[in-house]
């Protein structure tokens, strides 16, 4: 499938672009503030893309990074937030900001966002504090993939950098590579089992 699209782009407006690629003009849907962030009309830029089909339409979502793009896939795991919906929230929020007020609960700043209302604002807290990508979260550990495996078992990425920091800080020396990596999970595990 597509993951991105390289072209010229031929034209902006509220809801999304057109880019000229291959002697084919695509129709991307594309949120506000990324809109913003994709190269002026008539300069090449690169779309990371997403395809909505359903029986009776097809509808090509774009992004300005791939990072954007994961935020609007895991705003679709939410219940009650559809393609259009999750548009729309980007399109209100910038991603720092969405992030910050998923990671403090920030029932307020969630709900001020045009068309979220209080329920599904709660809905996006219980299920994606945490699971959003950020810079802070990244740097916090040298250990990207374990993060991202102990995120994808469900844990939140912030007390995961955590408890793999404190599991590196116990490792015996003379542990490394592979070895290091499978004491790190398990402990970081324990560690988070624990504190559940």
């Amino acid at each position: 499938m597509f993951n991105s699209i390289l072209g010229t782009i031929t034209e902006k407006s509220a809801d999304g672009v057109f880019v000229v690629c291959g002697g084919l003009e695509w129709d991307i849907a594309v949120p506000a503030t990324d809109i913003s962030r994709l190269p002026r009309v008539g300069e090449e830029g690169r779309i990371f893309t997403w395809l909505y089909h359903k029986e009776d339409q097809m509808k090509l979502y774009g992004f300005c990074a791939e990072e954007r793009r994961r935020t609007f896939l895991e705003l679709l795991k939410v219940e009650g937030i559809g393609p259009k919906g999750a548009l729309k929230i980007m399109g209100g929020i910038g991603q720092e900001e969405l992030e910050k007020a998923l990671e403090t609960e920030d029932l307020a700043r969630l709900e001020a966002v045009p068309g979220l209302g209080k329920k599904t604002a709660q809905k996006m807290i219980l299920a994606l504090k945490g699971k959003l990508t950020t810079s802070k979260t990244a740097v916090t550990t040298p250990y990207g993939d374990l993060l991202e495996a102990l995120a994808g078992m469900g844990y939140d990425k912030r007390a995961a950098a955590e408890a793999l920091s404190r599991a590196e800080g116990e490792l015996p020396p003379g542990v490394s590579g592979e070895e290091k990596e499978k004491l790190l999970f398990k402990q970081a595990i324990v560690y988070l089992s624990s504190s559940s």
